[in-house]
């Protein structure tokens, strides 16, 4: 089901397409039109894919004509969808098994998923034990560690999804998120197995940033796009970007310099190569 951010700012779109339509707007197109924007950032904001800013917010109130009363309610109602959007430490603060099934609820819903996790492995793509040392860092910082266990199981529960079709999938990682492991040498080695086992799996688009490539942008924060919500990951938190397209631009930059196939086939053997040589006798398995 909707999370509540969701679920309010749609029903803001909703409003602001009635207060257009009322205004003798047939199509997004000709309000788009009216007010100076492209036809999609209109459709975007009515559907609750996109959150409208507060210059935008003023535009549209002016072009409908709304009194100052129903301003005053509006800008209201945009603070209330921004106060149901919570940082990842107010989700994770009880625990962190709740965020992973809001993922699945929000996955299985959507037809496209894209993830680029330049410093970590992708959450779909991880072992059990690479999970619990992710998920561990994670309670160190924001609390939520007393169901690390349950929020494992749900994050195995979530990759589910991979093997399920209907939906395009692409998950892009990069050599340094495994160079610069926050896991054990025997826990790295065996994420790398299970990524090499994944390579070729039907309906996944894997890629993988060699370390010697020019990056094309300059990404500063890892970040998903499930149909047109992009949510970006910070160490204050997650956070729901306002606008899905520039995120869909970048990562169609980023898939340009992405190892595919076999290239990231031998990526991978070449990283699993130096991790097995690093690790204890021990642990090289």
């Amino acid at each position: 089901m909707p999370t509540s951010f969701e679920k309010r700012r749609a029903e803001l779109g909703d409003r602001l397409r009635r207060l257009r339509v009322d205004a003798g707007y047939e199509t997004g197109k000709d309000f788009a039109k009216a007010i100076g924007w492209n036809a999609p950032k209109v459709s975007k904001i009515e559907n609750g894919r996109q959150t409208v800013g507060d210059d935008d917010l003023d535009a549209w109130i002016a072009a409908v004509g709304g009194p100052p009363e129903l301003a005053e309610q509006l800008r209201e109602q945009l603070v209330g969808v921004r106060d149901a959007h919570a940082s990842w430490k107010d989700k994770v603060r009880d625990g962190h098994r709740a965020r992973q099934e809001e993922s699945i609820a929000r996955e299985a819903r959507a037809l496209r998923i894209r993830a680029v996790d330049l410093r970590i492995v992708s959450g779909l793509l991880q072992t059990p034990e690479y999970a619990r040392h992710t998920l561990l860092a994670h309670a160190r910082i924001h609390g939520g560690g007393q169901d690390i266990t349950e929020a494992v199981r749900a994050r195995m529960q979530r990759q589910q999804i991979l093997y399920e079709p209907g939906r395009t999938i692409e998950l892009l990682t990069s050599e340094a998120a495994l160079r610069y492991p926050n896991a054990p040498h025997e826990v790295m080695i065996a994420q790398v197995h299970k990524l090499l086992a994944l390579l070729g799996t039907p309906n996944i688009r894997f890629g993988i940033i060699p370390a010697d490539v020019v990056l094309p942008y300059p990404v500063t924060a890892d970040f998903w796009v499930v149909d047109d919500v992009a949510m970006v990951e910070t160490p204050e938190g997650e956070h729901i970007a306002s606008d899905a397209d520039p995120y869909h631009e970048v990562a169609d930059l980023l898939w340009t310099v992405a190892a595919e196939g076999d290239a990231a086939r031998a990526v991978l053997l070449r990283v699993l190569d130096s991790l097995t040589r690093a690790a204890p006798p021990s642990q090289a398995q």
